[in-house]
């Protein structure tokens, strides 16, 4: 059954999500969507994460081509913080180095 201006991305307002950056729960209706791949016009097949406003203003709206590679890459997340900085940190001399 098909409603009257049902899209399927769609979402229930009052839906609560968590914030990535801050950990907040939040209603989805006060959040903004993030991609980790940075298209979230492409929305066949993905989940979402969420930011809340607040950190959704702080981010960086720069273009992020090749970010969420350079990140898996780097163990983000799996590893601690010092190593996982040593190691972005190289990845992203060694993309400036290649590009110049």
């Amino acid at each position: 059954m098909t409603r009257a201006g049902w899209r399927p991305w769609a979402f229930d307002p009052d839906e609560q999500v968590t914030c990535i950056a801050c950990g907040d729960e939040v209603a989805r209706d006060d959040a903004r969507e993030y991609d980790k791949h940075g298209d979230r016009w492409s929305r066949d097949g993905k989940q979402f994460e969420y930011l809340c406003k607040p950190c959704y203003r702080e981010c960086c709206h720069q273009n992020r081509d090749g970010l969420e590679e350079k990140l898996v890459a780097a163990d983000a997340g799996r590893i601690d913080q010092r190593t996982f900085l040593r190691r972005f940190c190289e990845r992203a001399a060694d993309d400036a180095e290649s590009r110049a």
